[in-house]
């Protein structure tokens, strides 16, 4: 995805998978669109939960839909904001950000 630097106004590149994982975003130190991933989760009814990390990034902890959890907390070697979202999110969670972030790094053309 491109979006322009509330700061500088010049464009930066980022990927909604950064919106999951601990370093994304420059590690917390570049623009967190976070919230712009939230936003089209929860249009399509998902509940969305977001949190900081520490000094680290500002992350999407939770994803539900009618009660259910969508992020495998206590899946055997899965480790929260360290792996992949492409490897743990549902397809239809991937295609829906795939579709609405068609630019993103390594994903979706």
């Amino acid at each position: 995805m491109i979006s322009l630097c509330d700061n500088c106004g010049h464009e930066i590149r980022w990927s909604w998978t950064e919106a999951f994982e601990k370093f994304g975003f420059n590690d917390g130190d570049g623009q967190v669109e976070t919230w712009q991933v939230e936003g089209v989760l929860t249009d399509a009814g998902y509940a969305v939960t977001v949190q900081g990390w520490g000094l680290h990034n500002t992350v999407i902890t939770s994803v539900k839909k009618d009660g259910v959890e969508q992020i495998p907390y206590g899946r055997p070697g899965f480790t929260f904001g360290y792996d992949e979202p492409r490897s743990y999110l549902p397809p239809e969670i991937i295609a829906l950000l795939d579709e609405h972030f068609p630019d993103e790094i390594g994903g979706a053309p």
